[in-house]
């Protein structure tokens, strides 16, 4: 997908990787983009930066979504690109409370599953579009450290498979951002981004790059960290091996997930 003249919206649009990819996006000259965030002041910065609609939204609220997306088809017109970025990490280990993983389901899960829900079948009727589901290569690998984080990204990759898988050939295009370290506040505090930050830290900017890239060759996987693509053929030739070398990993950084 190209996006000049295309309707957008991203969703936890007012920082990080969210905001990066509004900012690029914005320099594809689409004829619209809607900066969605939890956050309304940030949404709000980010979408005066490029002329765009801010809306506060918390991606956790079905009918919030349901709100975004109409409001939006209302007033700019069919969404083209929905970028379904927001995500949280919360939780550790198997001690994590029912609460936490209600939490990060609802946000690193349900999320994608509503916005699919709703525009999916718009999509569609009206002979195709494109979602964006953001994940990261703890969905293709595993987190160290958080099992509610592994688990749940794992989760938001299988329904960007489904889709792909059932919709592809009604027009339905489905991209999938599977990336390590990103210098977002996700990260803040942690020693060189932790274990995640083993192939270096990439800039949100950087990220957006490659999105760009990806979504105009249409590629499901879109990997900003290259590593990743050798790490998944890895775990596909020999789990076992793989995950003994997860546990040395594990041995090295220790238990920390972030």
């Amino acid at each position: 997908m190209h996006l000049a003249d295309k309707v957008i919206v991203v969703t936890g649009g007012g920082s990080g990787i969210g905001a990066a990819m509004v900012r690029r996006f914005a320099a594809e000259r689409p004829r619209a983009i809607v900066v969605a965030d939890l956050n309304g002041d940030n949404a709000a910065r980010v979408a005066a930066e490029v002329g765009g609609v801010a809306r506060q939204v918390d991606v956790a609220d079905e009918a919030a979504l349901v709100a975004l997306i109409d409001a939006t088809e209302a007033e700019q017109g069919p969404i083209d690109l929905f970028c379904s970025n927001a995500g949280i990490g919360l939780g550790r280990g198997l001690e994590a409370s029912n609460e936490e993983w209600d939490t990060i389901l609802n946000v690193n899960v349900m999320a994608h599953v509503y916005a699919a829900r709703h525009l999916v079948p718009r999509m569609v009727a009206r002979g195709g579009g494109y979602l964006l589901n953001t994940a990261s290569a703890a969905g293709l690998l595993s987190q160290i450290g958080s099992v509610t984080y592994a688990v749940t990204k794992h989760a938001a990759v299988a329904l960007a498979e489904w889709i792909s898988i059932t919709h592809g050939n009604d027009g339905v295009r489905v991209s999938v951002l599977c990336p390590q370290a990103v210098d977002t506040p996700m990260i803040a505090g942690t020693d060189a981004g932790g274990v995640a930050g083993v192939d270096g830290i990439m800039s949100p900017e950087t990220v957006a790059d490659v999105v760009v890239e990806g979504l105009a060759a249409e590629t499901f996987l879109i990997l900003p960290h290259s590593s990743v693509k050798e790490y998944i053929q890895r775990k596909a030739n020999d789990y076992d091996r793989w995950l003994g070398g997860m546990r040395k990993l594990q041995d090295r950084y220790g238990k920390q997930a972030f």
